[in-house]
């Protein structure tokens, strides 16, 4: 089968259970900023000089795939997609983000005011999947005003992802190549 499906030459694209609607809908434009907050995320773990940080990146990119899968969703279909099979975000993974936001807290980071992205490759690539991820957010906080959203949880993970690499860069502009224990 090849890319080039021709469906979304009049301007719509395909959703989860054959449903089509514009490419301007705010549920694709929710979609392809996590789309890009993952690629934001791919470019931060190859530049990340620690296994700390793009061993959990690659944690996260993992989980990405969930929150746009059901983001992609209508909400009349999300039983559906539940009873397929298909993950949904839960508390659980918004608590694991919580658990690394403590533990590089507790490293005694040091950051005073506003953090100027690009002292490390590492740092600049983190801060700006960082600046995607609140972009992300944004586009799924419009989904739930307009009552297209059910699952609260993914604007929450969202939300503790953006503090995480916010502290993932500040970590890498302090630590440099030494390890976190």
């Amino acid at each position: 089968m090849s890319i080039v499906t021709k469906t979304g030459d009049s301007g719509t694209t395909g959703l989860m259970y054959g449903r089509r609607v514009p490419k301007t809908h705010p549920r694709v434009e929710a979609c392809g900023t996590i789309d890009e907050l993952n690629a934001a995320l791919g470019l931060a773990r190859a530049t990340a000089t620690e296994n700390f940080v793009s061993d959990n990146l690659f944690w996260i990119q993992k989980s990405l795939v969930d929150v746009m899968g059901e983001v992609g969703v209508l909400a009349e279909d999300l039983p559906r997609y539940v009873k397929d099979g298909y993950s949904v975000v839960t508390p659980e993974m918004t608590a694991k983000l919580e658990k690394l936001v403590k533990e590089i807290e507790s490293q005694n980071i040091s950051f005073k005011g506003w953090a100027t992205p690009g002292a490390t490759k590492s740092s600049a690539a983190l801060d700006v999947a960082r600046t995607v991820c609140r972009r992300a957010e944004r586009r799924v906080c419009e989904l739930q005003e307009q009552g297209e959203l059910k699952n609260g949880e993914i604007i929450i993970f969202l939300n503790r992802l953006s503090d995480l690499l916010w502290l993932f860069a500040r970590w890498a502009e302090t630590n440099g190549d030494s390890k976190i224990e």
